[in-house]
């Protein structure tokens, strides 16, 4: 008796079966496809697609094309505004933006602590010293550094394996706005990044990347916000087409959101301005410059980043609050704290 898999088996069909029609044999399996595994059968096959198909992100681009145009236009004032301003405009917008994404992420601190820490490094204790860690990372790849598109390992300072599949994906996606690529990169790096990273950085990751749609990419706003005004475009579920109109609404919310922050930052400095003409010497100013890029500032940081001495800015921080462009915010005698009052 044959093999039922011997290459002699006549027709793939038992003896008592030959010459019998077609038609009568609806009872035996049909004939073995060349890359069909019988030892696999009937156990379902994994999907052999690929985890982020390119042509379907192209699609769901195509047909969210008016509101990519509408995040576009609002991201290229929001790029404008930022390189016609100081550059303390675009820490205090990160420092916004790593605040929201760190409670997201589920470690809740205040944009003032998160400003503290970075500046001074204070106010950080043995639970929150690693996050508010992550969180100063992020915010300096917000501003500084390279780009995912110039080195996507550098950026994360992650070599591997899956740094390698994210770098062979971004080439996958070359074609597609920003935006788009931006929350592919997002997805991807949630599911193939260490458990540590999966959050915060996919988020720093994606909105870094989403500013290279700037036409003067390094001069203007150095990331796209995606939390500024609330975190839902980084939630949104089901197939790509759903995923990205989440994202974009989420994105130009975000946008609107920080341009009306400027719009109230601006507001202030011309009132200060105004307010401080009459000031002699070059200190007033450079404390405006410090004051509207940090949400707190402490005596310690004004002279640091004014080059004053310590007299020269506790006496103007004394003239600015007395004239109701800042607060002091502690109510005692040591270490105290300012803000611009908005």
């Amino acid at each position: 008796m044959p093999r039922p898999f011997d290459d002699d088996y006549p027709g793939d069909l038992p003896d008592d079966a030959q010459g019998i029609p077609e038609e009568d044999l609806w009872f035996l399996p049909g004939p073995m496809e060349d890359d069909d595994d019988p030892l696999g059968q009937p156990l379902p096959r994994a999907d052999r697609r690929a985890l982020f198909e390119p042509d379907e992100w192209r699609a769901a681009e195509q047909a969210l094309a008016g509101p990519l145009a509408g995040l576009s236009l609002a991201f290229g004032e929001l790029d404008l505004r930022l390189r016609q301003g100081p550059p303390g405009l675009r820490l205090r917008l990160a420092l916004q933006e790593v605040a929201t994404l760190s409670w997201w992420a589920g470690t809740r601190f205040p944009v003032e602590r998160l400003g503290l820490w970075l500046a001074l490094r204070v106010g950080s204790t043995a639970d929150s010293e690693a996050a508010l860690a992550r969180a100063g990372w992020a915010t300096r790849r917000l501003t500084h550094g390279p780009t995912p598109s110039q080195d996507i390992g550098g950026f994360l300072d992650r070599p591997g394996e899956s740094i390698e599949d994210l770098t062979v994906l971004l080439r996958s996606l070359t074609g597609l706005h920003p935006v788009t690529q931006a929350a592919v990169l997002f997805q991807a790096w949630r599911l193939i990044g260490p458990e540590s990273a999966r959050d915060l950085e996919a988020a720093v990751l994606a909105a870094r990347h989403g500013a290279a749609m700037s036409r003067l990419p390094g001069q203007g706003a150095p990331f796209l916000p995606l939390a500024t005004g609330g975190p839902g475009g980084l939630q949104g579920q089901g197939e790509p087409r759903r995923k990205l109109a989440a994202w974009i609404a989420g994105a130009e919310q975000s946008v609107l959101a920080a341009l009306l922050h400027l719009e109230r930052l601006t507001a202030w400095r011309q009132r200060a301005e105004e307010a401080t003409g009459d000031l002699s010497g070059r200190v007033p100013a450079l404390l405006l410059d410090v004051i509207e890029g940090w949400p707190l500032v402490a005596a310690p940081l004004a002279e640091t980043e004014t080059g004053a001495s310590r007299a020269a800015v506790q006496r103007n921080l004394d003239r600015l609050t007395e004239r109701g462009l800042i607060e002091e915010i502690t109510g005692q005698g040591r270490f105290r704290l300012w803000r611009a009052r908005l």
